[in-house]
């Protein structure tokens, strides 16, 4: 068996994990320097941080689209190296419209540079290895997601110093950008039908920026992002003010981290096989379960059986690893299937479409779930997410998991 951990995937890796974790060190902070530097009311620190998730979606198409038609390595140097220097941009500015501006147009090389990242680490690994290389990738950015924050928060309570942090970020981001300029990529092979393609001029077509041959692979992650998309936004206040629980949401998201990591080490072997579809459903039915969970918890902890603080923290904290366990066999499974319906020059059109389908669904979650729950409450939009999500399962076993292996272009993979 061709070996798994070669060289220039563990570049790839590490140089994965150096990237989310420059973005996760400052994320929890962010809202707290707008607000102590420049005095931004909530509402606007939610417009400045969003500028950042749209230009990264709003790029991301056109990411996929340059990574198959250009040099890889040259896209991904370039896009990582904007992607550093722009925490420079933080320190220098001294207005919030000049923070504006910054935060937003950094969304860019972000969008680029996880799809370009993640197209190079795929293009590393043995052919026989790929499937389980893929889920293995995702480690990286699940461990910086788990420490980062943790290691900013603390870091800012022992300086007190948001400069100190943007150094911080800047330095990580350009060890990541040196070591990705070391991975070493073998010349791509044209394929015979994208050889024939360039005997006559290039038309763009849809299929260059969005797989449409995977449009319900995206679909349904646009159901699954839909329920992260409340649950990260709206976990804070809910557990406050219908769980009663206060400063339990970094406990929280490390535990939804340990449950990604702890599903990619246990999934490895299905992934080895090929089950991708297996995973894909057994992630599914964890992540709902987890969602249903935390639901349910209030109504539960009426029922006798169920009283006590201890019943609700115990249900509350057991959905984040139920979640962070199901979308961490879910999401490598769909990613090897939307890669498995693309053909080999279209692996980064492939890895777009499925974080521009993500991206979507936490937009409208977030979206959807605030007008919910200023309308009803937050327990209404909680109901949203088990119906959106239950629904996404329902759609997969009755429609995507054969559309999927109708279409897909790998023997090995079912």
């Amino acid at each position: 068996m061709e070996r798994l951990w070669n060289r220039n995937y563990c570049k790839v890796m590490a140089a994965n994990f150096t990237l989310f974790f420059a973005f996760y060190v400052l994320t929890p902070l962010l809202p707290l320097y707008l607000s102590e530097h420049f005095g931004a009311t909530k509402d606007v620190i939610g417009l400045v941080l969003s500028g950042y998730t749209i230009t990264a979606l709003l790029v991301r198409p056109f990411s996929g689209f340059v990574v198959d038609s250009f040099p890889r390595k040259t896209v991904l140097m370039l896009s990582f190296g904007v992607f550093a220097i722009f925490f420079a941009g933080y320190l220098a500015a001294s207005t919030l419209l000049l923070f504006t501006i910054v935060r937003t147009l950094h969304g860019g090389p972000f969008g680029a540079l996880t799809v370009s990242n993640s197209t190079v680490a795929i293009d590393v690994l043995p052919s026989s290895r790929r499937t389980e290389g893929i889920g293995y990738y995702g480690l990286s950015n699940n461990l910086a997601m788990a420490i980062a924050p943790t290691i900013g928060i603390f870091i800012y309570q022992f300086t007190h110093s948001f400069e100190f942090l943007f150094w911080l970020a800047l330095i990580v981001a350009t060890i990541g950008w040196l070591i990705d300029s070391t991975v070493v990529l073998k010349p791509r092979v044209a394929s015979k039908a994208s050889q024939s393609r360039t005997s006559r001029p290039t038309r763009l077509s849809l299929d260059r920026f969005f797989l449409t041959r995977g449009w319900l692979l995206g679909l349904n992650m646009i159901a699954f992002g839909f329920s992260f998309g409340v649950l990260s936004n709206y976990l804070a206040i809910y557990g406050k003010e219908v769980m009663g629980i206060t400063g339990g949401t970094g406990t929280y998201f490390m535990l939804c981290s340990v449950g990604l990591i702890l599903s990619r080490l246990q999934g490895s072997k299905a992934l080895r096989a090929g089950r991708v579809t297996h995973n894909a459903a057994t992630g599914m039915v964890i992540s709902l379960v987890g969602y249903t969970l935390f639901i349910l918890m209030p109504t539960l902890s009426q029922w006798s059986m169920f009283k006590g603080t201890w019943s609700m923290i115990i249900g509350y904290y057991g959905s984040a690893l139920l979640i962070g366990l199901g979308n961490g066999h879910m999401w490598p499974a769909f990613q090897n299937m939307t890669i498995n319906v693309a053909s080999n020059n279209q692996r980064g059109t492939a890895n777009s479409t499925i974080l521009i389908s993500w991206d979507i669904g936490m937009g409208l979650g977030i979206l959807i779930g605030g007008i919910v729950a200023e309308l009803i409450s937050y327990s209404a939009a909680f109901w949203t997410v088990v119906v959106v999500n239950a629904t996404g399962v329902a759609t997969y076993f009755s429609a995507t998991r054969t559309f999927f292996l109708r279409r897909n272009l790998n023997a090995s993979v079912h």
